[in-house]
């Protein structure tokens, strides 16, 4: 087309064999608009992602174990505000039932994810979430943060809980935890923890602070430097249809780049009932595929989500066209167990089980990977982390 200022195909013939763009090729990817080129982009992902991961996907089990949060983020529905929603805090026992389920299905991760529950943060808290919940009921745990009873602030048990799931199922745990104190996550990397996730959103402050009401840019992007630096594989997710500019997601993804992810997410933002941004127009789903494919193209050798909490079951075959290669929130039913975009979509009819799933794989000429080939790429990432990150102290 002329007045383009790139060619699609010298790009993407280029990003094949070195996967290194400069943020105005990057802007023009995410603006592609025409469907054949759109197509294009996708094919050349596929083909990134063969290169790397062969036909392999990767499985990962989803355990959503606190619906609690001491934050008031606009876009969730589990923000401390929302006083409609109905929430709950899940006991060691019921942890470890839903990991073996999970395990035992086939799945290739535990994603143990929470939000930051004010009984992790109370300085009258007796123990932890967990001791606390299996002792008494959720009422009563509640009271004794509210009467203040002594006995300090105590992280033990969460690091029990992660090495429990370990132990119990033979899988790496990734934990969602939020902005953990400093010593919580010392814990959690001692404990052998694979992944650490923390979500930025966005790599925009202004947007942030929209978004994250009253947390901190700084001490979030922190927390992964901390994280990276004691070991863990990190984890990083932006959302789109939140406002953002192509700018911002190329900032973002740049910001990836540069960090050396390990596994990088885009989800698209579902406007939640009883958040501030529930009268958001939904974007669809297209701009998250577009982005899966520009980050597969820019992270060739990373893990790229394909999320069940967007879309269901039915818009996991788009995102792995895009050249996703992890099916997440693999959640079980009939243990209570919710989502995060969506709290209950496909969970209970059984739709987000690897029997579902697999035949979708199957169609798309992809297969489940061994346990044995994840196990192989962690300890590849482990092995190749940089040993400086740009800009920070080790």
């Amino acid at each position: 087309m002329p007045g383009r200022p790139f060619n699609l195909t010298e790009i993407l013939d280029h990003l094949q064999q070195n996967p290194v763009a400069d943020k105005n090729q990057i802007k023009f990817l995410l603006g592609l608009s025409d469907p054949e080129e759109i197509q294009q982009l996708f094919k050349t992902a596929r083909m990134v992602r063969t290169q790397h991961f062969k036909n392999r996907i990767f499985l990962y089990g989803f355990l959503y174990f606190s619906t609690h949060c001491r934050n008031d983020c606009n876009f969730c529905q589990y923000r401390r505000s929302n006083t409609a929603l109905v929430r709950y805090r899940k006991t060691k026992d019921q942890i470890l039932t839903a990991a073996r389920e999970m395990a035992d299905a086939g799945v290739h991760l535990i994603d143990l994810t929470m939000g930051e529950d004010p009984q992790l943060y109370s300085p009258g808290y007796r123990g932890s979430i967990v001791s606390a919940v299996s002792a008494v009921s959720a009422v009563s745990a509640v009271s004794n943060v509210a009467t203040g009873s002594t006995g300090g602030n105590d992280f033990h048990d969460l690091v029990k809980i992660v090495t429990a799931v370990q132990d119990e199922t033979n899988c790496p745990v990734m934990i969602s935890p939020g902005t953990l104190p400093d010593e919580m996550l010392t814990g959690l990397a001692d404990a052998g923890t694979t992944f650490f996730a923390c979500y930025q959103e966005t790599h925009n402050p202004d947007l942030y602070h929209r978004l994250r009401q009253g947390q901190g840019f700084e001490k979030r992007l922190e927390k992964k430097y901390l994280a990276k630096r004691l070991g863990m594989l990190i984890e990083e997710g932006i959302m789109t249809g939140v406002g953002e500019t192509l700018d911002d997601l190329a900032d973002s993804i740049i910001w990836m780049a540069d960090f050396s992810v390990d596994q990088a997410r885009v989800m698209t933002f579902v406007p939640q009932a009883g958040t501030p941004m529930e009268n958001t127009m939904p974007q669809g789903s297209l701009k998250e595929c577009i982005i899966i494919a520009i980050m597969r193209l820019l992270l060739p050798d990373c893990l790229i989500p394909a999320s069940l909490d967007v879309d269901g079951l039915s818009g996991l075959k788009e995102r792995l066209d895009a050249g996703a290669n992890v099916v997440t929130s693999i959640v079980p039913p009939q243990k209570g167990l919710a989502g995060v975009a969506n709290h209950s979509l496909d969970i209970e009819e059984a739709k987000r089980t690897l029997a579902h799933i697999t035949p979708i794989l199957y169609a798309c000429g992809l297969l489940p990977a061994t346990s044995a080939e994840y196990q192989s790429w962690i300890t590849r990432r482990q092995q190749s982390c940089p040993p400086f990150l740009p800009g920070k102290e080790n």
